[in-house]
């Protein structure tokens, strides 16, 4: 194996790095919001998304919200179905483990564990960088929330299966399960808790820890409380920054321009990149909200009561917002005065990913030292499907190797 050493290129044209590799439709981005055969209103524009997300007249509709929310056998809510100042309590309250001074505090041990799995890759010769991102994101996700004292190994399969099974996140469309399935999802989710999340709560009962699960024991969170954190947490966390690292690695090993750009770029001008790329492929495709009252929507009333998807992939690519040729991965490419530069792709108002700078720095310590090896070559591309739970792109099998022909 030989580590790259070439010199700098010249600075990249732009854009440089391709389109999409996981669009699946081909919808007019910034079109005006309209309703579907359901009512549900789609909401495709940028500013439309962005005013419907920092509204406080809608609620959270996605991830199966409103089920739990009706259910009311939780005395408090996970933090992502919350609205108002319960939400901003908690969100002000958990702020710590995600601030640049916190994960700086994570970096040795992203580091040492991108170590680790490169050093897995080049031991065998060639894997799967799914299968790698998965182990990095459950790890680091673990530390955060300190799902760290599991009775047995297989974490990352147990997380998996709370979101690789037929179902469907949008309101109402969830299908009717058979007796047979709802037993598996509560063995699913019994094995989590008696594995992983019981454990967890034990050891840090007797002595708490720097993470999440010590904080909820500090407010008096019961088991059950825990338990439903650790699922929006954790699957949050692991499940995206999994396929954003592999889509990012497949971006940079198709585009060699983009790569050479990566490898010997500041680290600002990394983070550009992965960016850019998140833009143009936000993990998560469609966020729901529910109207609490009339809304104007894009000069659209939208009455109380109604359903809004937001399509974060059109909303992401809306010439109004990205400029010219929106669907291309250009990180070089100017955006207005307080746009951020992945867009919607973490969401925006309250309800914005906490964990959006870790997922982009554990990304970008993986893929530094991945993308350095020049004899790093792609051997298949993945598989691309649709996770109607997650409501995003699944990638499986990129293939890489290193050395060899």
């Amino acid at each position: 194996m030989t580590i790259n050493e070439s010199s700098p290129p010249e600075p990249a044209r732009c854009p440089f790095g391709g389109d999409s590799l996981t669009r699946r439709d081909t919808a007019q981005p910034g079109a005006a919001p309209r309703a579907d055969a359901r009512g549900v209103v789609q909401v495709r524009s940028f500013q439309a998304a962005r005013d419907v997300l920092r509204s406080e007249a809608v609620t959270q509709a996605g991830f199966n919200a409103e089920t739990v929310n009706d259910a009311g056998i939780l005395k408090r809510r996970p933090v992502l179905f919350t609205e108002g100042e319960e939400h901003h309590e908690m969100r002000r309250d958990t702020a710590r483990y995600f601030t640049p001074a916190a994960v700086a505090t994570y970096q040795p041990m992203i580091a040492a564990l991108a170590d680790h799995l490169i050093g897995q890759l080049a031991a065998r010769g060639e894997a799967n960088i799914d299968d790698l991102s998965l182990t990095l994101a459950v790890q680091v996700a673990s530390q955060v929330v300190g799902l760290t004292s599991s009775r047995l190994p297989g974490l990352e399969r147990r997380v998996m299966t709370f979101v690789e099974h037929d179902g469907n996140s949008e309101p109402g469309m969830s299908p009717e399960k058979g007796r047979l399935a709802s037993i598996l999802d509560q063995r699913h989710l019994l094995a989590f808790y008696l594995l992983d999340v019981k454990p967890a709560i034990q050891a840090r009962r007797k002595q708490r820890r720097d993470d999440l699960i010590s904080h909820l024991l500090d407010r008096d969170y019961t088991d059950l409380e825990i338990l439903t954190e650790c699922l929006t947490y954790g699957t949050a966390g692991m499940v995206t920054t999994r396929e954003f690292i592999t889509v990012a690695t497949w971006h940079l090993l198709r585009a060699p321009e983009l790569r050479a750009a990566y490898v010997h770029g500041t680290e600002k001008e990394r983070l550009d990149i992965l960016h850019e790329i998140l833009r143009v492929e936000p993990v998560v495709s469609t966020l729901y909200r529910r109207a609490q009252a009339d809304l104007t929507v894009d000069g659209h009333t939208v009455p109380q009561g109604t359903l809004l998807a937001l399509n974060l992939a059109d909303a992401n690519t809306d010439p109004a917002v990205a400029g010219e040729q929106a669907g291309s991965v250009c990180p070089a490419r100017p955006l207005p005065r307080g746009v951020q530069a992945p867009v919607m792709a973490f969401g925006d108002g309250h309800h914005r990913c906490p964990g959006a700078f870790l997922a982009i720095k554990e990304t970008d310590t993986f893929l530094r030292r991945l993308l350095i090896w020049q004899d790093l070559r792609l051997v298949a591309e993945p598989r691309v499907t649709f996770n109607e739970v997650v409501k995003g792109y699944e990638l499986r099998g990129l293939r890489v190797a290193l050395g060899g022909s």
